[in-house]
């Protein structure tokens, strides 16, 4: 029984090294903490889209270089593979190519994954000419219904949580093309209750490793690429949370018949 006991557990050990080896196939060495989403994925376990409880009319984007292209890169699910629109930082070689995505919601959400697509370095012809010019985005800080931010707040500011982001060699891998990646969100608890989100893309994979955010790159003679984005989608529940104006009735004068005290008739006419 104790051989028959080790076996067993020896058995079980090859398999998880096997599931580790094959779940790392294709993924550089780099930490695997996202999940593949081919492109007819149908898998819900990190969360449907989010993306018809945004308000896009309060949408906004620091440094983006062409006006409402932060808000248009939150396409449709079945769209998140297109090349355009894009949302790119200014065109500034002596400025750092950092983006500051806020995206408040119409009723408080739970988010349990987001998804970042660049196509920097990507293979394909097709790809759109402009975006072959850019950089990927590195580095993601997350920021949780913290209003009024910028850049000179959040350069300093502890995020909710931050995110390495895949290189695009990774993205853009044989066994992963045709598909985008699912970052979960985590600790869950941060991302409750959520109405408003700001997604500070400090660098990019142009810039020397841990320049970007509050560090800088006055000490090198380096020109920043551009960052580049084709799209970001957020997966989670809605909680129907809405949120409403509250419905009020004014009155210039009170009336003593709209407000008649339960039992008052027992003491005369003008009550107690």
């Amino acid at each position: 029984e104790i051989a028959l006991s080790h076996r067993k557990h020896f058995n079980s050990y090859l398999l998880h090294q096997q599931f580790i080896q094959r779940d790392m196939s294709g993924c550089d060495g780099h930490s695997h903490d996202h999940e593949h989403a081919e492109a007819d994925d149908t898998n819900a376990s990190l969360g449907t889209s989010l993306r018809p409880s945004i308000d896009f009319t309060a949408v906004q984007c620091l440094n983006e270089s062409r006006p409402n292209s932060g808000r248009d890169i939150l396409k449709f699910y079945e769209d998140r593979m297109s090349s355009t629109p894009l949302l790119m930082s200014q065109e500034d070689p002596d400025e750092d190519p950092e983006l500051l995505l806020i995206v408040p919601f119409t009723e408080a959400v739970t988010m349990k994954s987001l998804s970042v697509l660049s196509y920097a370095d990507a293979p394909n012809s097709n790809v759109c000419r402009v975006a072959i010019n850019t950089a990927a985005p590195r580095t993601l800080r997350i920021y949780v219904n913290r209003p009024n931010l910028d850049f000179e707040t959040v350069r300093d500011l502890e995020p909710t949580a931050t995110l390495s982001l895949v290189p695009p060699s990774h993205q853009w891998h044989e066994n992963h093309a045709g598909g985008t990646i699912d970052y979960p969100l985590r600790p869950a608890g941060r991302f409750q209750n959520v109405s408003e989100i700001a997604l500070y893309f400090c660098d990019n994979f142009g810039m020397p490793e841990g320049s970007g955010g509050s560090n800088d790159m006055d000490d090198t003679d380096e020109d920043r690429i551009p960052t580049g984005i084709t799209y970001v989608g957020f997966k989670g529940k809605g909680t129907n949370m809405k949120r409403k104006a509250v419905e009020c009735v004014y009155e210039t004068q009170g009336m003593k018949t709209d407000h008649k005290v339960p039992g008052s008739e027992y003491f005369g006419r003008e009550g107690v």
